[in-house]
């Protein structure tokens, strides 16, 4: 498919498609720690990226745990239950909508920042959680407690026919 094909698909989608129509407002499933559904729309988190569910991470013990499941744990304990409103904002590679969400006025990509539970992903974000990322940095939150591969790291590797645990554990994690 063209450049110009893609252009036109996603021009027609927007008009059409419910998940580019409005803000999605309602109960969320937790897919991962950076994908939701509501109402049958898959929903990827705009500007952040969070480990895959079975990525692995090191704590500050340097033992292995998996850190894309606490991030999706963490995030659906944050939501109990309560309405979530998604602002569409595009569709992704994989049609899924792309989308800023929040949950009684927070910032679901923030708080997961913030929490260490996702990275800010500045070529999506234009930087707009660097500064929360520097924070969970700080205090040592999540994956900031020990070490990790970035999410887009780990799915390259897995991609090259790659293991959960060897490319969850990389020399050139961060510290």
């Amino acid at each position: 498919m063209s450049i110009l094909q893609k252009a036109t698909l996603l021009t027609l989608l927007s008009f059409w498609s419910p998940a580019l129509a409005g803000d999605l407002i309602g109960q969320a499933s937790i897919i991962d720690g950076d994908t939701l559904e509501i109402h049958g729309t898959r929903i990827r988190l705009w500007g952040i990226d969070a480990p895959e569910c079975s990525q692995l991470c090191r704590d500050e013990d340097s033992s292995l745990y998996r850190c894309g499941a606490r991030a999706a744990n963490d995030l659906d304990a944050f939501l109990a239950r309560r309405p979530v409103t998604c602002t569409p904002m595009n569709l992704d590679q994989y049609g899924r909508t792309v989308a800023a969400c929040s949950v009684g006025g927070a910032d679901l990509g923030e708080w997961l920042v913030t929490s260490g539970l996702a990275l800010d992903w500045p070529q999506f974000s234009k930087g707009r959680y660097e500064a929360a990322q520097h924070h969970a940095e700080r205090a040592g939150r999540g994956i900031w407690q020990g070490s990790y591969v970035e999410p887009w790291l780990y799915r390259a590797c897995i991609r090259a026919s790659g293991s959960p645990a060897n490319c969850s554990d990389d020399a050139n994690a961060h510290p």
